[in-house]
Order: C-alpha cells, then sequence, then structure tokens
C-alpha cells in the first residue's frame, strides 16, 4: 500500500520511520518532509495548510492511506475533505479538532463535563482581562485562545508581567488572531505529565506514558518551546494513578464525546498536571506529540499501519498495542536562540558518526549536494532505547557531542529524574 504523511517535523520523521517498517507498505510520501524523512520516504513540496493540493495529490496517485502529524489542517478540515473524496485518512475531523483548534472549547468542555483541571477565565477585552487578574494568585497563567506552534501560554509571576503578557498577545498580536480571546488560568503546583492516546469510535486507549520538557534551560528555567527532551514510561504512572485517571477523567472525556456528538477516532494527546491532590488537565491537543512521539513508537511493538487502519474502522482494542519493555529518551538539539530569533542553514556535521543504537530523528533539517542544514528551531532528536533510563540516556549523552552546528544547544538534563 501507498501512504503520504503529512508535515515536515521530527513527529513526522518518527511516523515514517515507524511506517517503513510494516510489510504492508511498499511506497512512502512525505509533505514537505524534512532531510531525515528524504532517507525513507519521496518528499513532496506541498505545505500541510495546502489541503486542496494534498487531496489531488493522494487521488492523482492513489494514496491508500494519508496520516496527518500537524494540528493546523486538521483543524482546518482536512480530515473531512479527504473522506468526502472517498479517501482513509487518519486524524479527527473538523469538529473533534475544536478540543485543540480552541482552549476556551476545551475548558468548557472539561467544565461541563467534571473534568478535573484548573480554574480559569476567558476575556475578548484587554481591560475586563487586565481587571481579571485579580481574581487570581501569583504566579499565573495566560494563554491565547488559537494555535500558536506550542508557544501561547505565558506564566506571570506578578501583576505586571500579567499586564505585559495580556498586551503582547491582545494589543501587539504576537500569536496573531490566536489571541483575540485569551485565558486566564490559575498555575497549578506539581508535576507535568503526557497521556497520549489513540481513539477508535469514541473509545479512549492509552498509550504509554511519557514526560516531555518544554522549557529551554536546564532546570525548567526559560521560556517555554515545542519540547526540548522526553522519556517513556514516566514512572509516576503507577497503578493507583492509572485508575485515577482512568475513572476521573478519561471515562468522563468519552461520555463527554457522546454528549456533544464528537464522531472522535485518531489521537487524542492529554497534557496532564499531578498535583498533590489529583490529576489535572491542562490541554488537548488532537494529534501525536512531538517530542512524545520519538519516545514512543520506538517502544511500540505492534504494526503502526494496522492501529491506524484499526482505529479508522472503529476496531481498535487495547490488546492491539504491545510495547516493548525498554525505556526510551530523546534529546533534542535546537538552534541557537530558540525559541527566540535563530538562524537557519547551518551545517550540520557527525551525523554519520554515532553508535549504531542511536536512532536519530531530523526535526528541522534541509539536504542539499548531499550534505545536512539546519531548517527550523528543533533541528534533530537525539534517541535511544535502554533497558534503563539511566543506560538510554548515558548513551545519548556520549554521544551528542559527535555532532556539531554553528549555535547548536541541547538541555543536559533530560532524563534525571
Amino acid at each position: 500500500m501507498k501512504v503520504l504523511v503529512i508535515g515536515s517535523g521530527g513527529r513526522e520523521h518518527t511516523l515514517c520511520w515507524k511506517i517503513a517498517q510494516s510489510k504492508r507498505v511498499s511506497k512512502i510520501f512525505c509533505a514537505p518532509g524534512n532531510g531525515g524523512t528524504e532517507e525513507i520516504a519521496e518528499n513532496i513540496d506541498i505545505n500541510p495548510n495546502e489541503i486542496d493540493k494534498l487531496l489531488n495529490f493522494a487521488l492523482e496517485n492513489s494514496i491508500d492511506l494519508t496520516v496527518v502529524g500537524p494540528e493546523d489542517p486538521l483543524v482546518d478540515g482536512i480530515v473531512n475533505k479527504f473522506k468526502e473524496n472517498g479517501l482513509r485518512i487518519f486524524g479527527v475531523d473538523k469538529n473533534s479538532a475544536q478540543l485543540e483548534g480552541s482552549k476556551v472549547f476545551a475548558k468548557q468542555f472539561m467544565e461541563k463535563h467534571g473534568i478535573p483541571t484548573a480554574k480559569y477565565r476567558t476575556y475578548i477585552n484587554l481591560d475586563e482581562a487586565i481587571n481579571g487578574l485579580g481574581e487570581f494568585d501569583y504566579p499565573v497563567v495566560i494563554k491565547a485562545d488559537g494555535l500558536c506552534l506550542g508557544k501561547g501560554v505565558i506564566i506571570c509571576q506578578t501583576k505586571e508581567e500579567g499586564i505585559e503578557a495580556l498586551n503582547h498577545m491582545m494589543t501587539e498580536k504576537v500569536f496573531g488572531t490566536a489571541g483575540d480571546t485569551i485565558i486566564i488560568e490559575e498555575f497549578l503546583e506539581g508535576i507535568e505529565a503526557s497521556l497520549l492516546c489513540f481513539v477508535s469510535n469514541g473509545e479512549i486507549i492509552p498509550m504509554e506514558s511519557a514526560k516531555d520538557y518544554k522549557q529551554i534551560f536546564d532546570g525548567d528555567e526559560g521560556p517555554n518551546t515545542g519540547g526540548v527532551g522526553c522519556f517513556s514510561p514516566n514512572p509516576l504512572f503507577n497503578e493507583n494513578l492509572e485508575k485515577n485517571i482512568q475513572e476521573e477523567i478519561l471515562s468522563k472525556i468519552e461520555t463527554g464525546f457522546k454528549d456533544e456528538g464528537l464522531d472522535y477516532n485518531g489521537i487524542l494527546f492529554i497534557g496532564l498536571m499531578i498535583t498533590k491532590d489529583m490529576p489535572k488537565v491542562l490541554e488537548f491537543n488532537v494529534r501525536f506529540g512531538d517530542p512524545e512521539t520519538e519516545v514512543l513508537m520506538p517502544r511500540l511493538k505492534s504494526d503502526i499501519v494496522e492501529i491506524f487502519e484499526k482505529t479508522i474502522d472503529g476496531k481498535l482494542k487495547k490488546e492491539d498495542l504491545v510495547w516493548a519493555d525498554r525505556k526510551c529518551v530523546t534529546v533534542v538539539a535546537t538552534s541557537g536562540g530558540y525559541p527566540g530569533k535563530y538562524e537557519k542553514g547551518e551545517e550540520i556535521v557527525g551525523l554519520d558518526n554515532l553508535d549504531d543504537d542511536i536512532i536519530l530523528f531530523h526535526n528541522g533539517t534541509k539536504r542539499l549536494d548531499g550534505r545536512v542544514y539546519t531548517n527550523g528551531g528543533r533541528v534533530i532528536s537525539i534517541t535511544s532505547l535502554g533497558d534503563t533510563l539511566e543506560e538510554a540516556k548515558d548513551r545519548i549523552y556520549d554521544n551528542i557531542d559527535k555532532i556539531d552546528f554553528d549555535g547548536m544547544y541541547f538541555r543536559k538534563d533530560i532524563g534525571r529524574i
């Protein structure tokens, strides 16, 4: 069968890598892909938001299965359009994608269905939002409603910082129209955790747990990023916690799908804060996480194409997901200055010098005349499996210095619990 993967990041390279392991697949296309996907798929020069071009390509090339990586085309209704044209596509429809496309929609969904989350208020007026800061203690969290590439969340320590963040979002439009509506939310104390799930005919089937690292500097300091490291499994996920999550969160989400008439088939990514009282939901995403995908797919023993197909058909069961007992860690090498301003086009050297048991996923790269260059803020995800977390982590840090490009930066504390 022929498979089209939509996207250009580390998530999409990882999905191509996993799809290529399926005996059912004869050809993989990736639109637009990157320097890593080029090694295992044919890169197609179509951007993820060019839905009509993607549709025409899938029809003209008799694509048997399309897998959507990023959130934007899901929010824009790519799944609806492909299905209307008789194509099989893995991802949630436009209605379901609102859970990521609008943080207000997601918070209202949680509130309506009794899903534990942080106290919040929404605003469309700057002065009212500034006054609303008085309802919250500090630190306080301010979020833009729409999609912001993982960067639309600001933690403010003082009222002055809160006012500055509100002005950035609502007046200066640093996130464009995504900041027309904002959420002010209580800051939750605890430990963050990621839970990715397949959802088949409204039934939630969790994957293995993971923990990602959002902030750019060691010790969880500095501004939020799209994620600069991750490991799986997350040792926080013991039997009691999993039972609590199932009863207080997952079952209520399933009820919410039914009550809201959401025909949910695809991925549900649940960002959690494990507080002293209970796990609470920070956010929903409706697609594979990045860098969570880079640590989950190497641990998945099942054929991912069969999982996609069963999910689409509403037939996926828990026993279809078979996981390796090994641990997995990934460390993301970024361009200097990320998540702020950074340079592209720096040559990457040393990629051929890594140990055989290092798995390399490209995030933002391009190939030119046989050489690899940086082409994004997150550049390379250096990944390893191990019998212990320590073993996997040490293997990465023993190898990462073999890679070099101008301005290269990475956190040195990924996987250290």
